[in-house]
């Protein structure tokens, strides 16, 4: 039986199939307190129960990006704030090889938000 969160990949072409499917393992296996649902229609991940970043494509380039719940805790020049208080994302290019090592880096540097007490939950 297919899971409501594997639909969300599954109607999506490639090469941003393949890219979101990677970008949701690398999220999943930074902690074993990682979860995964759906909010809003988009995959959502949650950190003991709290939102903690959400996977979505571009609505005018279609590019997949990692969308930080708690990015203004966060300076890494690789990510945008837009018009976004709380929230910055990290584009992906669906075409390259995805940055393994800042990607990790990024979501270790979140969770240690939520690991050290920054973020609260619960």
């Amino acid at each position: 039986m297919i899971r409501e969160t594997d639909n969300y990949y599954l109607n999506k072409e490639e090469p941003n199939k393949s890219c979101l499917l990677a970008l949701r393992k690398i999220i999943l296996t930074q902690d074993d307190n990682i979860t995964e649902t759906t909010k809003w229609g988009m995959p959502c991940f949650c950190y003991k129960k709290k939102m903690f970043c959400y996977l979505w494509t571009d609505k005018k380039t279609d590019e997949p990006y990692i969308l930080m719940v708690e990015g203004k805790h966060l300076t890494h020049p690789e990510l945008e704030e837009g018009s976004r208080s709380r929230m910055k994302i990290f584009r992906v290019n669906p075409n390259e090889d995805l940055p393994v090592n800042f990607i990790e880096l990024l979501l270790n540097d979140a969770l240690d938000l939520y690991r050290n007490g920054t973020i609260k939950t619960k």
